[in-house]
């Protein structure tokens, strides 16, 4: 069950636009499903190093980023962080339309997973537990692997802008993945909050900059993150495991599950929420330096004056 399940009715000419926006991406789509799982990942990896890493704006984005969060690092490091970056980015729209071949287990297992104590852990306290990431390596490999370890819940998306994208990505998640998959928003964060009260699971990224958001440290800059998992945490006392995601080789992945974080409430609920927040940013951050170039360096991350302005107008 998805949040686009439901078709929305659109002007033709939105119909018209959306599906000649749509009509490369089911081109590929259909090439990667027919050369298999390790060709289409490689082709996309190529992809990646040696079209989007030279021909994409975007990229002085993520140079700058990384010239932000490492200021000392070498230019050489650097490009070699943002074309491993690229490849992962490559791989990862590759992948999407083999996502049922990562299994943890059978003939030709792709996925591990490390730290399953401290979800079993999470879960048996029976007040929800939130697994919080970013985007790594091939993100969609982190709600397979929950789902294949029997953790029991939704998984929080951001829809695409393109419904009939957003349509094939949620049916190739749903076919390996939580089936109940939850949109970013107000009617989305009372779904979570129904699932956490039932004990149940929430896979979320949190890593993406968000204009409801609280501005919290992340790589020594604010960066404007959703107060979201704080809040919840703080009202139902559900548990937050920090969980990452690496590509090992090829079409190959290990799932790393963190100790949930601890934090300890002051009675302040706005300040709770805003320094709970930052211990969130800091766990995401720790994963980040772990391995760089498995981090999708090219969000606009962090915060703007003029997101300044915002937060000090809402105030």
């Amino acid at each position: 069950m998805t949040d686009s399940e439901t078709p929305k009715l659109l002007p033709l000419k939105d119909i018209l636009r959306f599906r000649a926006e749509a009509a490369p991406f089911f081109l590929f789509m259909g090439i990667f499903r027919l050369i298999g799982i390790d060709a289409a990942s490689a082709f996309g990896g190529f992809i990646g190093r040696h079209v989007f890493y030279r021909i994409t704006p975007v990229i002085d984005r993520a140079r700058d980023n990384l010239k932000a969060a490492f200021p000392a690092m070498e230019r050489a490091e650097m490009e070699a962080i943002i074309r491993e970056m690229c490849d992962n980015l490559g791989r990862t729209v590759a992948e999407y339309p083999h996502l049922d071949k990562l299994k943890l287990t059978g003939t030709n297992p792709r996925l591990q997973v490390v730290g399953t104590e401290n979800a079993e852990a999470a879960i048996a306290r029976g007040k929800g537990t939130m697994f919080i990431s970013g985007h790594f390596a091939n993100w969609e490999a982190m709600p397979v692997t929950a789902t294949e370890l029997g953790y029991e819940g939704g998984l929080v998306y951001r829809p695409p802008n393109n419904p009939y994208v957003d349509r094939y990505i949620s049916r190739m998640r749903a076919s390996a993945g939580p089936k109940l998959q939850i949109s970013k928003g107000a009617q989305g964060t009372r779904k979570i909050f129904t699932l956490l009260r039932r004990g149940l699971a929430i896979l979320m990224l949190v890593d993406q900059k968000t204009e409801q958001g609280v501005p919290a440290p992340f790589f020594g800059r604010d960066a404007m993150t959703t107060p979201a998992p704080a809040a919840l945490a703080l009202k139902l006392g559900a548990a937050l495991l920090p969980t990452s995601n690496e590509r090992l080789k090829g079409a190959r992945f290990r799932m790393r599950i963190r100790p949930a974080i601890e934090f300890a409430p002051t009675g302040d609920h706005d300040a709770d929420v805003l320094a709970l927040t930052a211990k969130i940013n800091q766990a995401v951050e720790e994963c980040v330096r772990e391995r760089p170039s498995q981090w999708l360096w090219i969000h606009r991350r962090w915060t703007t004056p003029r997101d300044a302005t915002k937060n000090l107008k809402r105030g």
